[in-house]
């Protein structure tokens, strides 16, 4: 049986219906509007050695928790200490998020 038809004429019905669509407002970045000026200050962190690289966080949660990363920043909490925010996928369905302290790598909170 030849499904062809019947899929081409369900992608033609759904491009008809998106084009008649109103235009939907863009929602901001999950991790704010300054992400790429703080992925150059982690950087610059990492290189003169005073936080520890995000691939090293992401391998430790998944030793911890299996899963995949959805997306991760660098925030300043209250007492003035860096900590990588990390959204995790588990592999059982739940979205944790991390707090990681990003100089020395201790999952503070999360999973």
């Amino acid at each position: 049986m030849n499904r062809f038809p019947a899929m081409a004429g369900m992608l033609f019905v759904a491009a008809g219906l998106l084009a008649g669509a109103p235009a939907v407002a863009r929602q901001p970045d999950s991790l704010g509007a300054d992400w790429r000026q703080q992925q150059g200050e982690a950087r610059a962190k990492v290189k003169n050695g005073s936080h520890i690289p995000l691939e090293h966080v992401v391998d430790a949660i998944r030793r911890r928790t299996p899963g995949r990363l959805l997306d991760a920043g660098l925030e300043t909490d209250p007492d003035g200490r860096s900590v990588y925010r990390v959204r995790w996928a588990a592999a059982d369905g739940r979205r944790i998020d991390f707090r990681v302290d990003a100089a020395t790598g201790t999952i503070l909170s999360g999973g």
